[in-house]
């Protein structure tokens, strides 16, 4: 238990730990000096970023360019380029591990890890033309935030860098030179920045609107010249000129303590570790000071640059990188000497057991019986508070020889325990270098850590923590060969053939794999042969297309449209060729396509008939070229363009003989005379006449009294008898020309029979005049033509003349309750028949 707590210091009531996580690597002993270098550390065991610093060391002019180096935790360089551009002021890592680089006019860079560029913003004029004169980041409710001081000393604000918005913050009146110190504070809805102008304390936020905050101090002070928000913006400390250093919430309104360091120098950084103490770092020497004036000093060989964390801070240095963290409360229970607590005791009796193969065992397990289960999760517990495999071990063997005694303890939290034990020393090891503890790594969560892996490209390290998790493919194996492949694809030295075999074996058809996201990649690459072969893979039609067509691949993308069956998908292509190819180029692809020119002769009919008949002529199509024709024809009719309209008949009329389609030829040609007759007859008898059919041309001539000319079109167009018979009795009827009527249907033999007079007599009104032409039409039609009128008994009569007993059934339901006489007769006619019958078959 001993070298548990070598490392332990206490201060006030509670204990602190300083542990060595790594040694080193050579090339970072040999680059980081860092007494000339800016540094900035990225928390949660992320990269290290170094430039040389200007300020620090003499400028020669020709010198050679600064050059930004990024390392692992471990010290291990994974990324340098040369600096081109002009003096950095600040050096950030955000929360997705972007390098941030911020220039002296307010210019702002983002790059990856590995030092590839990603985008460019500034922070505006006022930036540009005062220059910045101090800078920090801070991490906000939407992101990782970024805060300037110009020359000007006006501070602008941006809360989230990946969508820069810049605020600018409001103005404390009478300033007049750059503030004693200042600090951003964020909380869940917006950002404020405390500043100080020498002892006076004010809050600004980005309305314009800033607040003068009353401190309560025991000793008076000139200045504070330096102030530090904790890792969760709940602490502020302040640094006095005087060196006094004030510690409480950061709203101000508590306090925990006041320390007087008996030091007036600026500490270099001052910095929190985790929630519990606040740390300054001098020359050679760090002081921790906790919230009740305890205290610790620690020294240190060389320059430090210090990190927060969200549980502790780190400490990097030249030759080493160690965490300064408070002692959990579980790991101090069970290791503190002299402990009684039941975590403390099944340790012990674990040892006994499995190290002296002592009866003790049995006495310590007695001591907790009863809290046994308490004991389990405390070793449990503190075996994810520590770093050493070894005690993270003899925790665990301690929790399970509890179990064995506890029948109704479920195994979950020890499963889950080893498993996330299991993943974090994997990602500590050196050969990664992401020295996370257990509890960031539930704040930061698990499949960021993986994004973090992948952003190393330490791609078979995170694919079997996602397979040894179980998690699902699609959130783990699947998006990380996804990446693993979009990296592939960058490998320019590499054969596109080479490339695409190779993430097609890899990849396979392995669920939520999305080829045409490779495929872009490579594209965006400008490797276009290799994306269209990624896109081969590609099950699905719809994310194949778009892609091919952004390349200006619309042959094989139209192909491919066509292949999936999927018609909205073949016109998205279509409607994208028509506007990017010449007209001719256009039809003649459709014409090698014939699904898609059907398709688009289809849209052509409902949106664009003009080039519909382009598309005919294209493929000699004559006949629907005359239909065109035609129908284009009916529109100028309603124009009364008739010139028109007939030339564009005789254009579909020698379309329709190219077709060898005589009918249509033949009707053409009566619509072009007829169309010829009415505009002789409209000029003529100033009657319109246009665009009307031949029937209802002769029954307006006939309805005039124009029975020559009516005559006349019933001759040249070989009108038939029988329809010119009823086009005649319908105008005569329509004229109530009654007379005329009669004796129309008396000067022949009528064609068409006498049904029709019977109708058109009915249909105007007329039942005397029907009733004249009811006799005449034939005995098995005579009853319904006398029903018709409503001609009841004279209907039965006909039905009993023609001896049909369902005719008199029929007016038996038309008689009412007035007609029973007539209904009496009718039964008596059905008697008759009736009796008639029976003798007949007598």
């Amino acid at each position: 238990m001993g070298h548990v707590t070598a490392d332990w210091n206490p201060m006030g009531e509670v204990y602190f730990r300083k542990s060595e996580l790594y040694s080193m690597d050579r090339k970072w002993q040999e680059v980081a000096d860092l007494k000339k270098f800016k540094i900035a550390a990225a928390p949660y065991g992320g990269p290290i970023a170094l430039i040389r610093d200007d300020s620090k060391i003499m400028q020669v002019k020709g010198g050679a360019r600064p050059i930004v180096y990024i390392f692992t935790s471990v010290g291990v360089q994974v990324a340098s380029f040369s600096w081109k551009s002009l003096r950095v002021i600040h050096l950030a890592w955000t929360n997705t591990e972007d390098l941030m680089i911020i220039q002296e006019d307010g210019t702002v860079h983002l790059y990856d890890m590995l030092g590839s560029h990603k985008k460019t913003f500034t922070m505006g004029q006022d930036a540009k033309e005062t220059k910045i004169l101090e800078c920090k980041t801070f991490r906000s409710f939407s992101g990782t935030g970024l805060a300037i001081l110009t020359g000007s000393f006006r501070l602008f604000v941006v809360n989230n860098v990946e969508e820069p918005r810049l605020r600018r913050m409001a103005e404390v009146p009478g300033i007049e030179a750059a503030p004693s110190s200042w600090c951003v504070i964020s909380s869940e809805r917006q950002s404020h920045v405390l500043l100080a102008k020498e002892n006076q304390l004010y809050l600004l936020d980005h309305g314009g609107h800033y607040q003068e905050l009353t401190l309560e101090l025991d000793t008076p002070v000139n200045a504070f010249i330096e102030m530090s928000v904790s890792f969760d913006h709940r602490f502020l400390a302040l640094f006095a000129d005087t060196g006094v250093f004030w510690v409480g919430s950061s709203d101000l309104k508590k306090k925990h303590c006041e320390f007087d360091t008996k030091s007036k120098t600026r500490p270099k950084q001052l910095t929190w570790c985790g929630g519990g103490a606040i740390v300054a770092y001098w020359e050679n020497m760090l002081v921790m000071i906790g919230p009740d004036k305890d205290w610790v000093k620690y020294n240190v060989d060389s320059d430090v640059h210090l990190v927060a964390e969200y549980d502790g801070l780190r400490i990097i240095g030249t030759q080493t990188h160690e965490m300064l963290q408070r002692v959990p409360t579980v790991v101090e229970d069970i290791f503190k000497i002299g402990s009684m607590a039941p975590g403390a005791m099944l340790y012990e009796a674990s040892r006994e057991f499995h190290e002296k193969k002592s009866e003790k065992a049995d006495e310590y397990i007695r001591m907790i019986q009863d809290q046994l289960p308490r004991a389990v999760q405390q070793c449990i517990q503190a075996a994810g508070a520590e770093y050493e495999p070894a005690t993270q071990r003899m925790l665990l063997r301690a929790a399970s020889f509890g179990k064995c005694f506890l029948s109704n303890m479920k195994p979950d939290m020890f499963v889950n325990m080893c498993q996330m034990l299991r993943v974090l020393n994997a990602v500590r090891d050196y050969r990664v270098g992401i020295p996370i503890t257990y509890e960031q790594l539930k704040h930061l969560t698990l499949p960021v850590l993986i994004d973090r892996l992948i952003l190393r490209r330490n791609w078979c390290l995170a694919v079997r923590i996602c397979k040894y998790l179980k998690l699902p493919e699609t959130e783990g194996e699947s998006r990380i060969l996804g990446h693993w492949a979009c990296y592939k694809v960058q490998q320019t030295h590499v054969a596109d053939d080479q490339i695409a075999r190779a993430i097609q074996s890899k990849l396979g058809d392995t669920p939520g794999i999305s080829y045409s996201e490779i495929a872009s990649k490579a594209w965006e690459c400008g490797r276009a042969g290799l994306a269209v072969k990624l896109l081969e893979y590609e099950p699905k039609a719809a994310e194949q297309v778009p892609l091919l067509m952004k390349m200006d691949h619309d042959d094989v993308a139209l192909s491919k449209a066509i292949e999936s069956g999927d018609t909205d998908l073949v016109f998205l292509v279509i409607l994208s060729m028509k506007d990017k190819k010449k007209l001719g180029d256009f039809l003649m692809t459709l014409r090698n396509q014939p699904v898609a020119q059907s398709l688009y002769m289809q849209y052509c009919r409902q949106q664009n008939p003009d080039m519909l008949e382009n598309l005919y002529e294209q493929v000699d199509d004559y006949l629907e070229m005359a239909n065109i024709k035609v129908s284009n024809s009916c529109v100028y009719g309603s124009e009364k363009n008739v010139k028109t309209q007939i030339d564009m008949l005789h254009v579909a009329q020698e379309n329709y003989k190219k077709g060898n389609n005589e009918f249509a030829t033949k009707m053409t040609e009566e619509q072009i005379k007829l169309l010829t007759y009415q505009r002789n007859m409209e000029a003529d008898l100033k009657q319109p006449y246009l665009n009307l059919s031949i029937h209802d041309t002769i029954l307006e001539l006939l309805l005039t009294n124009r029975t020559k000319l009516a005559e006349q079109l019933r001759k040249e167009f070989k009108v038939p008898d029988k329809r010119f018979w009823r086009i005649k009795i319908e105008a005569l009827s329509e004229n109530r020309d009654w007379i005329e009527l009669e004796k129309f249907s008396k000067s022949k033999k009528s064609p068409i029979g006498f049904e029709p007079f019977v109708e058109v007599c009915y249909k105007y009104g007329n039942l005397t005049e029907a009733n004249k032409y009811v006799p005449k039409v034939p005995a098995e039609n005579r009853v319904r033509m006398y029903l018709r009128i409503g001609v009841l008994e004279q209907a039965a009569e006909a039905a009993f003349q023609i001896k049909s007993e369902d005719d008199l059934n029929l007016v038996l339901m038309k008689c009412g309750v007035q007609n029973k006489q007539l209904a009496a007769k009718i039964g008596t006619m059905k008697s008759q028949l009736g009796k008639n019958k029976n003798t007949n078959m007598g």
